[in-house]
């Protein structure tokens, strides 16, 4: 390939470069070592001296979020804390693959205002502003956001054909039914148990109905719903009465109740696609219009009767309130604890689920103000708690796309957001909101997951004003156990070793080389 080499003049000055490498989605097929390695020889063939390096490996060029490197990058060059003039990039995607050309164009001209020039080592145009290079450079990098969105659209439609054929995409099997795993022929060759994940890519995950004796709870639960008229505490009240636990082994609740009686997979149906973050975008829960489903894809435990008629009573219960009903049912709930918050409205009978406040209302803090409830605590650790579920997805999927980028494997719980590794290990992700105590000093309550025992936990430290990431621990289950953390601003030195900036200690862990094969 020819690239834009300038051999200088004995009598050039030596200019100075920094330079910014970015983990490809190719599978290493340029790795950052390698991109390293072609932007020296430029360098070198330049006249130029590399006197800084800015580096995001294994991170999505989607967006500019998580990839400390390039936002490092652009916050020396606003506070003009640079010293050097140049800025090599091996080419125009590893500077990123923004969905929106004109961000990528954004921080290029960031850098040119503050008179620092970007250079593209491995394109075949000169970045000299001339018109002939304006127009190829906004074509690479319309290129390289129409590769994500190719690669993206390629993916899903390859779910949505596994789904079809009546394949599991992910996810706990739920109480009464098991995870099988087929061959590629479609034998059975095992059943999965939990935490346990498929090893071969062409290996495939069904559903199966699991223990006769949880078979018969299912189904009583629906009976007790449809034909008797329980709600769903009475049923989690006469489980729990019964000794009898979920799948995680938990005590029932309204909820895991609730879950039962509304998924399509006790009466056979695969559906998916429920929830998107498509190229890291706003998370949205999906119409049923979009959702993907293969009826009768597995077998049923349910008669499919029984279970519609359980959804229109649910959906009879919910549509036939009013927005004035809706704040009466509040208010008459508020007067009587003198208190509100989301878990009780879930678990109060003959009320709407929080859900259906937030979505009337916009947010519960909107409903709360209407039927005059004030918190003791204030708004804005509402408002907190609200960002923390915001911000989870995102940093799950961010993880997923960083352990990708560096050729491994990952495959999520889309139940618990467990992530399997390589189908090596378990990783699960906790944040964990900093608070200040009376001295004014912070700290950090972290509570590893008992019930997931993940091997690793990925606890995610926030800032002061809990709006930004501070840093991560990676906590091996196997040297802590299922206890919980309080950590503080500087810990000692056998839970530093476990801190770090960014998680590439983790990416490395996932990643792959190629294994020459000998002559």
């Amino acid at each position: 390939m020819q690239t834009n080499f300038q051999f200088p003049s004995g009598h050039e000055r030596r200019r100075r470069a920094a330079e910014y490498v970015r983990m490809s989605t190719e599978h290493q097929q340029y790795s950052t070592e390698n991109q390293a390695d072609r932007i020296r020889d430029y360098a070198k063939h330049n006249n130029i001296d590399i006197v800084r390096t800015y580096a995001d490996e294994g991170k999505s060029g989607l967006n500019i979020g998580g990839r400390e490197g390039l936002q490092n990058l652009i916050a020396d060059v606003r506070a003009k804390e640079t010293d050097f003039e140049l800025i090599l990039v091996y080419d125009v995607s590893r500077w990123g693959r923004f969905q929106d050309a004109d961000e990528s164009a954004h921080y290029e001209y960031t850098c040119k205002q503050a008179g620092i020039k970007v250079i593209y080592v491995a394109e075949q145009f000169e970045n000299d502003g001339s018109p002939v290079s304006t127009i190829v450079k906004g074509v690479k990098r319309a290129m390289a956001g129409e590769y994500s969105r190719e690669l993206s659209a390629k993916v899903f439609a390859g779910q949505c054909r596994l789904i079809e054929l009546g394949f599991r995409q992910g996810g706990m099997a739920g109480y009464g039914l098991r995870r099988v795993l087929l061959d590629q022929s479609g034998q059975v060759k095992a059943e999965l148990k939990r935490g346990e994940h498929k090893s071969l890519q062409t290996d495939r995950v069904v559903l199966r109905p699991g223990p006769e004796d949880e078979v018969l709870i299912v189904r009583q639960m629906y009976s007790w719903f449809v034909e008797q008229g329980f709600v769903e505490s009475e049923i989690a009240s006469r489980l729990n009465a019964m000794g009898i636990l979920t799948d995680l082994g938990r005590h029932w609740s309204r909820g895991t109740v609730h879950e039962v009686l509304t998924n399509e997979k006790y009466i056979g149906n695969n559906v998916y696609n429920r929830r998107s973050f498509k190229l890291k975008r706003e998370r949205v829960v999906n119409p049923p219009e979009k959702l993907v489903r293969k009826e009768e894809a597995f077998p049923a435990i349910v008669e499919p009767e029984l279970f519609y008629i359980a959804q229109g009573i649910i959906r009879g219960r919910s549509q036939r309130f009013t927005d004035e009903d809706l704040l009466t049912k509040l208010k008459g709930l508020y007067d009587g604890k003198g208190y509100l918050s989301g878990i009780l409205i879930n678990e109060a009978e003959e009320m709407p689920s929080a859900s259906v406040y937030t979505h009337r209302f916009g947010s519960l803090i909107r409903a709360y103000e209407l039927v005059g409830y004030r918190p003791d605590r204030d708004f804005a650790y509402l408002e907190i708690n609200r960002q923390l579920r915001r911000l989870h997805p995102e940093i799950v999927q961010r993880t997923e796309a960083g352990i990708m980028d560096i050729g491994g494997e990952v495959m999520r719980d889309a139940a618990t957001d467990l992530l399997t590794v390589n189908g090596e290990f378990t990783a699960s992700i906790v944040l964990a909101r900093s608070r200040r105590t009376e001295a004014g000093s912070l700290r950090w309550k972290i509570r590893l997951d008992t019930g997931l025992c993940p091997d690793i936990t990925i606890a995610v430290r926030l800032d002061s004003d809990n709006a930004s990431i501070l840093d991560y621990y990676l906590l091996p289950w196997i040297d802590l156990g299922p206890q919980r953390l309080n950590l503080a601003e500087a810990n000692g030195f056998w839970l530093e070793g476990y801190r770090f900036d960014g998680l590439e200690a983790l990416y490395r862990l996932a990643a792959r080389s190629r294994i020459r094969r000998a002559a």
